[in-house]
């Protein structure tokens, strides 16, 4: 499973340049639950949690919230952007194929093409069967991955993200090496590159990792086989009327499945 050690590590500087305002994810998710469950969302994980928006924005809506991520310098940042803003949550450091939660919650989310760092089909199928066995009744999961047009096994394309906070410019760019995957194993390897001007001090950190391209039928069936879910409807981004197309308004797929009871 991809770790990206040189960049995941540094999570200051990975805040910087990924901050986004998830407020809108957030609340469509939490209607999303409601429509397909038909009560109301009460706890959730954010699974490969990284900072942990997701977490702490459901956390100052009153929803009990969990934040996991592979990473225990992550997992430290996170908790202390949630205890500097005093949004209260529950954060760990372990592997989303194998963990156990306190108690079940109503939502599971992995965001940010997180999924894509399970390199095979039994280790998805686990991540799948862990899932579940930390769903309440009628729980859903949900996964974010970006649009295959914009990034798939055969045009990965090269993608940047930037920020500026407190004297600190931060730039990484993904895929330097313009990699191409293998049709076989679905597997492509991707090179990252971190650049920091850091109070004038500048660094550059190298990372590579290995990452596996999947497309919505291959997810349905891995979920049958596990068991634990079922797929209940694929999204082109966070909104109701936006389904999973090639037009211009599609630009993730978002999969939706809920706990097989």
């Amino acid at each position: 499973m991809a770790e990206l050690h040189g960049v995941y590590q540094r999570a200051r500087y990975y805040d910087i340049a990924f901050r986004r305002d998830v407020s809108n994810e957030v609340e469509f998710l939490a209607r999303l639950f409601a429509q397909h469950a038909k009560r109301p969302l009460a706890s959730m994980l954010d699974v490969a949690c990284g900072p942990g928006y997701h977490a702490r924005d459901f956390a100052r809506m009153g929803v009990k919230a969990y934040g996991l991520d592979l990473r225990p310098e992550m997992v430290a940042f996170a908790r202390d952007e949630a205890e500097a803003e005093g949004t209260r949550v529950e954060w760990f450091a372990a592997d989303m194929r194998d963990f156990t939660l306190p108690q079940p919650v109503d939502l599971i989310l992995t965001s940010y093409d997180s999924i894509d760092c399970l390199t095979g089909q039994d280790e998805i199928i686990e991540h799948f069967k862990t899932v579940g066995r930390n769903l309440a009744p009628k729980g859903l999961y949900v996964y974010e991955l970006t649009h295959p047009r914009d990034c798939s096994l055969w045009n990965y394309g090269s993608h940047s993200y930037e920020g500026e906070r407190d004297g600190i410019r931060v730039r990484i760019d993904w895929a330097v090496n313009h990699p191409a995957g293998d049709p076989f194993t679905q597997l492509t390897d991707v090179e990252v590159v971190m650049h920091v001007n850091d109070h004038g001090k500048t660094h550059e950190f190298h990372d590579r990792a290995r990452e596996r391209f999947c497309l919505p039928q291959e997810f349905v069936m891995l979920a049958r086989i596990s068991g634990a879910l079922e797929a209940v409807r694929f999204l082109g981004d966070y909104r109701f009327d936006q389904p999973f197309d090639n037009t211009p308004g599609s630009r993730r797929m978002i999969g939706v499945f809920q706990r097989t009871d």
